[in-house]
């Protein structure tokens, strides 16, 4: 591997505006993020005083002094030693007259709240620390967000030792690429140098930086892969960084070029996605070559909620239940996958709105918590055939609307009157219409209108009073005994509206 002094020192300003970029976008501000150890140190010395490459169409060039932006996430986690982290930076970025902003947040509670992973959870906050002191950034600067750049020191060595950390735990492809040169704003310049390289280029220049004690403990993986992996695996083969560097980039490419297919295959079995729920043709799922199958699963499920840790047990769970075409699993945090009537719907906790529980004026309109209205309002009985007219009327709204018998269902036709609206609960029963009066238990007809269990609760159900008969299964089928019969002297219509 080429020295750091070769790779640095030159000093020389590589400055090309590339031909059609704007101005602004050459001006958007550069996160640093620092945390006071010697990687991060090299970075802020290297981004004020050499060249680096942020991947903005110019290569290897200096960055404007006034685009730099320190950021110092205090996890709140060593007492005194993380106080000192941070007057550490402070001073390091005052003395290169770089701004700096620290943000302390106490990781320990914010792990203690999900799935208990100290490392996980700094991590994610940094992260979202980084993205947001980039927006602030850009809206003071007046560029645009896409044109930020958020710069980690990630070295080679850090980049083999999550090579081994992902293989550990278990993953595919894209673990295996480890950690990505450029991810959205996202860029490590530094992913080409070896720790010890950037650990001489600061003792070359009389620079201290911070040790962390806790990167000693093994008790976290990186630290074991740091201190018993890499140790046994290099003295088998000493220039197993630079290797596995290369293996990352060809398992990146080629990890690029499936994800890319996969997507596009995904897009042409999704029936159904909101805000944390995508649901997804399992049948046309299973009959999916394995290798792009568990690539759609993953970023469905990535899809759902981005913070998810995967694991390739988890994914090929999933489509263990596609196989078998039925079944459900949870993955980390709270995701849960579900395969029912050849669909397989992937949520979040957050997924579900509130079910309802609340009256409808009639004639009015019941908003619901999916952003859906449930409206109620009466008609004069037409000429003709009222019963026809009321089929026909069913037919148009494909069931999202229908006529009833105002009378039926104890609406007066001048005062109008209320109906109670709520989910279905058990033992409730109806009389379908077209069924000539025979029951059925509510919760058959919904798994016959092959509505997932979890998404029951969705389904309003019209009834007379809290605990009076069932009228209308919104969207699904009404009830026998209020339907229209060639007496009916007022209609009620009862419609599911969308969200507008």
């Amino acid at each position: 591997m080429p020295s750091v002094s070769r790779r640095y020192a030159t000093g020389q300003n590589r400055f090309e505006r590339p031909s059609g970029r704007a101005n602004n976008e050459l001006a958007a501000p550069v996160v640093l993020m620092v945390s006071g150890g010697a990687d991060s140190t090299a970075l802020l010395v290297l981004a004020v005083t050499s060249t680096l490459d942020i991947d903005d169409g110019r290569g290897r060039s200096r960055i404007a002094r006034e685009r730099l932006h320190v950021l110092h996430v205090n996890h709140e986690l060593r007492g005194i030693d993380a106080e000192e982290d941070e007057e550490f930076v402070s001073d390091l970025a005052r003395r290169y007259g770089i701004p700096c902003t620290i943000r302390r947040v106490d990781i320990a509670a914010r792990a203690a709240s999900t799935d208990g992973n100290v490392e996980n959870a700094g991590r994610i906050v940094r992260y979202a620390e980084a993205a947001r002191l980039a927006n602030e950034l850009s809206a003071s600067f007046g560029t645009p967000r896409s044109a930020a750049r958020i710069l980690t020191a990630h070295t080679a060595d850090d980049r083999a030792e999550t090579f081994f950390m992902n293989a550990i735990r278990g993953t595919g492809a894209a673990g295996l690429s480890s950690i990505p040169r450029r991810r959205n704003r996202i860029v490590r310049p530094l992913l080409d140098c070896a720790h010890n390289e950037l650990c001489d280029l600061l003792r070359m220049r009389g620079i201290v930086w911070r040790e962390d004690e806790g990167n000693a403990n093994t008790r976290y993986l990186r630290a074991f892969v740091r201190h018993e992996v890499m140790p046994v695996v290099e003295h088998r083969n000493p220039h197993v960084v630079a290797s596995l560097a290369n293996t990352c980039d060809i398992l990146s490419d080629e990890d690029a070029y499936l994800t890319s297919v996969a997507a596009r295959t995904l897009r042409k079995l999704v029936r159904r996605e909101g805000l944390g729920l995508v649901v997804i043709d399992a049948a046309r799922l299973a009959a999916t070559e394995v290798a792009l199958a568990r690539r759609m699963v993953r970023q469905a499920l990535l899809g759902v909620c981005s913070e998810l840790r995967l694991e390739a047990r988890h994914v090929a769970r999933v489509l263990e239940l596609v196989a078998a075409g039925e079944g459900a699993t949870t993955v980390p945090l709270g995701v849960e996958a579900r395969v029912e009537h050849g669909l397989l719907v992937i949520r979040s906790r957050q997924a579900l709105p509130a079910a309802v529980a609340a009256w409808l004026e009639v004639p009015g309109r019941l908003p619901l918590s999916d952003g859906r209205v449930l409206a109620a309002r009466l008609h004069l009985v037409p000429p003709g055939d009222v019963c026809a007219y009321a089929r026909s009327h069913a037919l148009e709204w494909v069931g999202q609307s229908v006529l009833l018998d105002a009378a039926a269902v104890g609406i007066d036709p001048v005062q109008g009157g209320r109906l109670w609206v709520d989910v279905a609960h058990a033992g409730d029963v109806l009389c379908p219409l077209g069924m000539h009066g025979q029951s059925k238990k509510l919760s058959d007809l919904l798994g016959e209108a092959h509505v997932p269990v979890e998404e029951r609760p969705l389904v309003p159900i019209v009834r007379t009073s809290p605990t009076g008969a069932v009228v209308w299964v919104a969207g699904i089928r009404a009830d026998e005994r209020a339907k229209c019969v060639p007496a009916t002297s007022q209609l009620l219509e009862l419609s599911l509206l969308p969200a507008p």
